[in-house]
């Protein structure tokens, strides 16, 4: 589908669903709106009226397909700028389409693998037991009675998603140029991200290369059980993985009828996010309950199963230990803290100050913390923070995106597993551990141990870094000096022309009063004269007298 058919597209899917009514709050793009004004009619004789705003919009974008349907998703976990009830329609966005048949996953796998399906399975449906808008999965079985599952990418799918990103960044400029949320919410940024997440899940090879690394990360771990890649059928297009037996997270019956400890399994999932983001620092960011399963054989020490790591998040140091500092503070309630650290990391303006911030993050949290510590949303605390901070400038983080979704994904999970669990108990004993290993002596002596192989490795060329940086530092200090004397220059070039200028008053003036105090008569015959004399008195001013 060309550009152009796809824009018709959108626009069409915008007027039958009415979501004009989204730019009246934005004076910039009420310019879009009056382009729609001449299909209002056939909006007025459209059955999708039905719903409020935002039921439409999450209708519309389950219509438009992958890209919409997954940003949407995206930004249901921003309800810090969006409204708490579109945050939650979009949360409901399902990404359920009909299965294709053409071409049939034989051919793409001969297409693919070079191979006839006879040489690699023993059995193979033809028919997918998962469909969804990238991609769908049929259940194998290889000739050694391994079971795995088959997933395959649907056909033409990246030209419709690069011709929906192309629109998405269009929009993206116009909210971020035209709009005063753009500045803050920085569109563009989030979009260029958006990209990068939804491109690596068109790269199954991507994705089983996750997937590899988070089943290393938990290899014999008890919590979690990552399934196998098998690389030698593994390409772009398609990905040959080791089918698991669980049980749907979400089915709290299935749960119950096995005895699996709720509880534990509820803190367990709070365990294994932790231990993601703070010590491998290489997270599963698309833990909805359809990408989770529990073991059936572990009632009492339950183990989730985590599948589709097409999307992982990881942070920077430096944004990682300010996660862990802030969220620390929070816990503790020292608001000083929390807003010295929003500024030194750079979340918010350097000239933010400091009482003000201080002042507004505890009106928020205090009235909060009087409710027990089980009944608080700790995910919905961290956004009504980034809400209060939003007002003091603060901009969108992207690296922290895919955090925030991930964390209100674990705390929900969590919660509809055991009503009752308490996440800041499971959490705050986890931080203190992770901050007293951080200052730990033996950790920094480690640390020094590690980089000692990279010092070594630079000693022959100190001697020459050194001639270098005093090379540089000279040129410096020739630069330095040449932009003084240009400095210098320049000042004495404006006090003559302050000279000039004042010089050409004096004149001016005795002119005027050579004018003002002569007889009319005389005045007329003198001003001549005058005019040639104190032309040449301003030449002599402004040149002779500099």
């Amino acid at each position: 589908m060309s550009h152009f058919a796809r824009l018709i597209k959108v626009v069409n899917v915008i007027v039958k669903y009415r979501l004009d009514e989204f730019l009246e709050q934005q004076p910039g793009l009420r310019w879009l709106r009056l382009l729609l004004l001449p299909y209002r009619s056939i909006w007025l004789l459209s059955k999708h009226r039905l719903g409020n705003k935002n039921q439409r919009l999450r209708r519309a974008m389950e219509e438009l397909g992958p890209i919409y349907i997954k940003f949407g998703q995206l930004l249901s976990t921003r309800p810090d700028f969006l409204d708490r009830e579109l945050a939650e329609e979009l949360q409901s966005l399902q990404d359920n389409v009909p299965p294709f048949h053409s071409p049939t996953i034989e051919e793409i796998i001969k297409l693919t693998l070079e191979k006839d399906v006879e040489s690699i399975f023993s059995e193979l449906d033809s028919e997918p037991f998962a469909s969804a808008s990238v991609a769908q999965v049929h259940q194998a079985k290889l000739l050694n009675g391994e079971e795995v599952v088959v997933k395959v990418l649907r056909p033409g799918i990246e030209k419709t998603i690069a011709a929906d990103l192309k629109l998405l960044k269009w929009f993206a400029q116009l909210v971020e140029t035209r709009t005063t949320i753009g500045k803050r919410l920085r569109p563009i940024e989030v979009v260029n991200d958006y990209e990068k997440i939804i491109f690596d899940e068109l790269n199954l090879q991507a994705e089983a290369a996750n997937t590899s690394q988070l089943r290393r990360n938990f290899e014999n771990s008890p919590v979690l059980y990552v399934p196998k890649i098998y690389w030698d059928y593994t390409r772009k297009d398609i990905l040959v993985m080791e089918r698991i037996h669980g049980i749907p997270v979400a089915d709290i019956a299935s749960l119950k009828r096995h005895k699996i400890n709720l509880k534990q399994l509820a803190e367990t999932g709070v365990d294994i996010f932790f231990t993601q983001v703070f010590e491998h620092n290489f997270f599963h960011a698309d833990m909805h309950p359809g990408n989770i399963f529990v073991a059936r054989d572990k009632p009492d020490n339950p183990q989730y199963i985590a599948v589709d790591c097409a999307i992982i998040g990881s942070l920077s140091d430096e944004d990682q230990e300010y996660l862990a500092k802030n969220l620390l503070a929070i816990f503790k309630r020292d608001y000083r803290k929390v807003a010295e650290l929003h500024i030194a990391c750079g979340w918010v303006p350097k000239q933010t100050k400091i009482h003000e911030f201080e002042s507004a993050m505890r009106c928020v949290c205090e009235p909060i913390f009087e409710k027990p510590l089980k009944d608080i949303s700790f995910g919905q605390l961290l956004l009504q923070l980034f809400r209060v901070a939003g007002r003091f400038d603060m901009e969108v983080q992207p690296p922290l995106v895919l955090l925030q979704k991930t964390l209100l994904n674990v705390e929900g999970l969590g919660r509809q597993l055991y009503p009752e669990l308490d996440l800041w108990q499971t959490a705050l004993p986890y931080l203190e551990n992770w901050n007293s290993k951080r200052l730990n002596p033996f950790t920094l002596i480690r640390k020094i141990q590690d980089n000692i192989p990279n010092w070594i490795d630079q000693l022959p060329q100190l001697p020459q870094l050194m001639i270098d940086a005093a090379t540089q530092s000279k040129q410096l200090s020739e630069i330095n000096e040449s932009l003084i004397r240009q400095q210098t220059a320049i000042d004495l070039k404006l006090q003559r022309q302050r000279r000039r200028s004042r010089n050409a008053g004096i004149a001016s003036l005795i002119l005027a009063a050579v004018v003002l105090f002569l007889p009319v008569e005389q005045a007329l015959e003198t001003v001549p004269v005058a005019t040639l004399g104190l032309g040449l008195l301003g030449v002599y001013l402004l040149y002779f007298r500099r």
